[in-house]
């Protein structure tokens, strides 16, 4: 049963009202019909509530709330992702796939070796479109919330951010000691874990980059023996994460 994100505004007396692009989602692609069911997500507070659907206008739709229900799909382990700039198509594949694997913010970093070079003009015209593909990707995995992508930050901004993480790990091909393993079992009887995890992009991390992030306190990993793509390193390691802590 598709999932449809509301607000708390859009509940009054056991009503629910749907706007904006969902009614057309609905009603087109769907083609639902009067008394059919919607499963619909309050995103202030992760309630969930299966509703049947009472009218059909042009703009809106209104439901009928039978029941809430219970879902269970999000971690207690918070993990953000601090994401090289990468190029579009790229960057639009890693949204998809970490909301699909529970991620909680995504972070743009401008780093040295980035092909991509944002025009301040384009940077809110980016983040919407980003919002909406883990707003999609939400939907489509059964999520409670819709992953935050926050503007984009320096190096410097990050390693400022580095002691609001239980742990920030660092990806990085030259190391070849310290394993994504062993940092993770280091912190296995942690409670509420919040995870920061930072992916160069195609062109790799400056080593001066590493540095600075190594001496503000993050954890430099190795992903193994095989290098690779900016697009699947995060979904190596928060694959891992899911390992370690969910399942």
């Amino acid at each position: 049963m598709p999932k449809f994100f509301i607000k708390t505004n859009q509940i009054n007396n056991n009503k629910i009202q749907i706007t904006g692009e969902d009614v057309k989602h609905i009603v087109q692609v769907l083609r639902a019909k009067k008394g059919e069911e919607l499963n619909i997500c309050n995103i202030d507070n992760g309630t969930n509530y299966i509703a049947t659907i009472e009218q059909i206008g042009k703009e809106e739709i209104l439901c009928n709330i039978l029941k809430q229900i219970e879902n269970f799909s999000e971690s207690n382990v918070q993990v953000t992702l601090f994401q090289g700039l990468p190029k579009a198509d790229k960057m639009e594949y890693i949204i998809q796939k970490n909301t699909e694997l529970g991620i909680k913010t995504i972070t743009p970093v401008i780093m040295k070796r980035c092909v991509v070079k944002l025009d301040a003009k384009d940077v809110n015209k980016k983040i919407e479109r980003w919002q909406k593909i883990a707003e999609s990707a939400a939907k489509q995995s059964g999520r409670n919330i819709i992953p935050n992508i926050e503007n984009p930050i320096t190096i410097q901004e990050l390693a400022k951010k580095v002691n609001e993480f239980d742990i920030l790990i660092l990806a990085y091909e030259n190391e070849n000691k310290n394993t994504l393993k062993s940092e993770l079992q280091n912190i296995k009887n942690v409670q509420n874990l919040k995870i920061g995890i930072v992916i160069g992009p195609e062109g790799g991390l400056d080593i001066q980059e590493v540095d600075i992030l190594k001496d503000s306190g993050a954890k430099v990993v190795t992903l193994g023996t095989r290098i690779l793509r900016t697009e699947t390193a995060s979904i190596m390691i928060i694959s891992n994460i899911i390992y370690e802590y969910e399942i």
